[in-house]
């Protein structure tokens, strides 16, 4: 209990919200450095998964190569690119990356594959090509999963995001890795707990946007009737 009050005591002094290494300062760091690494690991999964599911062909790949990195550890990952690379974000952004390509990756491939075929030759009937099919039916249908994996890869990184300032000056880590070098549990346990607190509120508002999500697609007329009323 000494050490939470510690804690407390240490969010609390002014002079840690002030300055380069203030905790707004880490705080942007940290989110910025998710936003890349997130937004990335989407650039690389979220094609791959789609076009898996919409074809049906590579799933055993896929399901491997995501199975294998999600084996991988991460802070082993760090410690070989930062061998590569030194002293920087470029080898921790690589190593989160490959973190959050598998959850990702499988929330496109199970959102896209998880639709009735029939829906799909339906739209073909009609004439549309495979990649109005992907753009205007397949996609729209599959959002809730494909965000529910992007909200699982989000939350990973922000938890393990604090890794980065094992070899760089970034993010909330900064925290937990000065603490530790200086025996000063309240910091310590104070950007723990600002980590916590991030990965809480970042859960809360993706899950609300799955949910709302999920609303349009299983109930479009009932969504668009609660936003006339509000």
């Amino acid at each position: 209990m000494n050490y939470i009050s510690a804690a407390f005591g240490w969010l609390a002094n002014s002079a840690e919200w002030r300055g380069s290494t203030g905790i707004p300062t880490r705080l942007a760091q940290h989110l910025i450095t998710t936003g890349i690494v997130v937004g990335l690991a989407l650039v690389i999964s979220l094609p791959i998964g789609i076009l898996v599911g919409h074809t049906h062909r590579g799933a055993g790949v896929v399901g491997a190569v995501a199975g294998a990195a999600r084996a991988i550890p991460t802070l082993g990952l760090l410690t070989l690119f930062g061998l590569m690379w030194g002293i920087g974000l470029k080898a921790p952004i690589l190593a989160l990356v490959i973190l959050a390509i598998p959850s990702a990756l499988a929330g496109a491939y199970a959102g896209i594959q998880a639709i009735d075929p029939a829906v799909s030759d339906a739209a073909r009937a009609i004439g549309m090509s495979e990649l109005r099919i992907i753009l205007q039916v397949e996609i729209p249908l599959g959002a809730p999963v494909i965000i529910g994996g992007i909200r699982a890869a989000t939350l990973q990184v922000v938890a393990t995001a604090t890794l980065a300032a094992y070899i760089a000056d970034n993010g909330l880590g900064r925290y937990l890795f000065h603490g530790l070098e200086a025996h000063n549990y309240a910091e310590m346990l104070g950007g723990a707990m600002l980590v916590i607190a991030l990965a809480l509120i970042l859960e809360v508002v993706l899950a609300a946007i799955q949910r709302w999500v999920k609303l349009r697609v299983t109930n479009p007329r009932s969504s668009r009737r609660q936003q006339l009323h509000i």
